[in-house]
Order: C-alpha cells, then structure tokens, then sequence
C-alpha cells in the first residue's frame, strides 16, 4: 500500500476531538456520542498524554463497577499511545494496528497533533488501492487502454 496518512488526512480532514485528562468519563462518553466517534485522544495543553476508546470504558469502567460520573478519564486512558506520522503508509499504518491490536492512531507531526485515522480509513483506503490496481490490470488485460 503506497498511499500515506498525509493523503488520508487530507482526504477526511484533520479535526480531531480531544478531552482533558481531567475531565470525568461520561463526559468523555458524551462527547464521543455527539460526533458519533469511537475514541478521543487525551490532551494536556497541547501534549498527547492518552487516548480514551470504547474499549478503555467498557473493561476498566464497566466490567470492575467504577461510575463514569466519578471516575476521572486519567484513571482509565491508555496511556502508551501508538502514534505514526503523516509520512506512514498506509500498509505500516495497517501492519501497526493488526500487530499491537488498536484502532485508532494519533498522526504527530513533531510535537504537533495533526490528525487522528482509525482502523475504517486505513481499510477505506486500502480498499480503493486494490480497486483502482484491479481496474488497472482488468483495462491492461482487456487492451481497453
């Protein structure tokens, strides 16, 4: 795969929602109901300190009986966040999540946040890879070229 995070960023756009590591849990969980998302990366200032998913929620908040009204997101965020920069490809970018089992990747430029991909765009993007060679290959068999 030969495409890189920088062409997927600027195919989806590179708005990413954070919260604070301050911040309680259901407030983490609202946030990520209202966009519809499945993770935030975790901020302090401008420092990617965490990343707070679904999954963070529901095996150390739900299944040990912690209340998301009191428990603060630096109680339960993951705080060894993988992150790749926008020169990854897509491939490594699939090889990383598949190998450490996660979702979502923070893109650093420098110190900088610049994006956030999960595991959709990557396949998305790979997805329009292998159809755009198939075409290829399918109008170079046929001569259609």
């Amino acid at each position: 795969m030969t495409s890189s995070v920088r062409q997927l960023i600027l195919a989806k756009g590179n708005r990413v929602h954070t919260i604070s590591p301050e911040a309680t849990v259901f407030e983490a969980l609202e946030r990520m109901a209202m966009y519809d998302i499945g993770a935030l990366v975790v901020v302090e200032g401008e420092r990617v300190v965490g990343i707070f998913s679904e999954r963070d929620y529901a095996r150390k908040v739900v299944l040990v009986g912690r209340v998301s009204r009191e428990t603060k997101v630096r109680e339960i965020m993951t705080d060894e966040v993988i992150t790749v920069s926008p020169d990854t490809t897509v491939g490594e970018c699939m090889a990383i999540m598949t190998g450490k089992r996660v979702r979502h990747l923070p893109v650093m430029e420098g110190e900088r946040l610049a994006g956030l991909i999960s595991i959709g765009d990557v396949v998305k993007a790979i997805m329009s890879e292998q159809e755009f060679m198939i075409a290829e290959l399918e109008s170079y068999i046929t001569g259609s070229r």
